[in-house]
């Protein structure tokens, strides 16, 4: 469920009701197993793997769940400068069209250019190669982020 503050939001074409998974689509059950506990997450449902100063940022498995069927990426451009919960990159799915927020600061140095062949490998395989982009960070203040089990208590687990 998105909570109040939540800036993965679907576009004006489509309901709240709408946004949320159907509890068949989207079991408790499913939500607890696709939670790898070694990545950062935010309460907008981005996830964020850190490996020195580099960051790879996707959207979670609840989030694609919520879009459904993916049928488009924008992706940033390499270079690009992202400032954190700013807008920089969106999908569209069958259902909507949504902003993906940046987790953190920094410079694009990479993005998963086999999105725009196969936007579905992010219903597919969400934080494998359903991953959006990387970024060089400007900071290591990562105190935005969420460990796997207050995302999993923002999910209500």
């Amino acid at each position: 469920m998105h909570g109040q503050n939540s800036r993965f939001r679907p576009s004006s074409r489509m309901t709240n009701d709408e946004a949320k998974p159907s509890p068949s689509a989207c079991s408790r059950v499913a939500i607890m197993s696709t939670i790898p506990e070694d990545l950062k997450y935010t309460a907008e449902h981005e996830w964020v793997n850190i490996e020195n100063e580099i960051a790879t940022i996707g959207i979670t498995d609840y989030a694609q769940d919520a879009l459904t069927d993916v049928v488009w990426v924008e992706l940033p451009m390499i270079g690009d400068k992202v400032e954190s919960m700013e807008p920089f990159a969106s999908v569209e799915s069958v259902k909507s069209v949504s902003e993906i927020y940046a987790p953190l600061s920094g410079e694009v140095i990479e993005v998963n250019e086999d999105l725009e062949a196969a936007p579905e490998n992010i219903n597919n395989d969400p934080y494998g190669d359903g991953w959006i982009c990387r970024i060089k960070l400007n900071t290591k203040d990562l105190s935005g982020l969420l460990n796997h089990e207050d995302y999993r208590s923002l999910l209500g687990e």
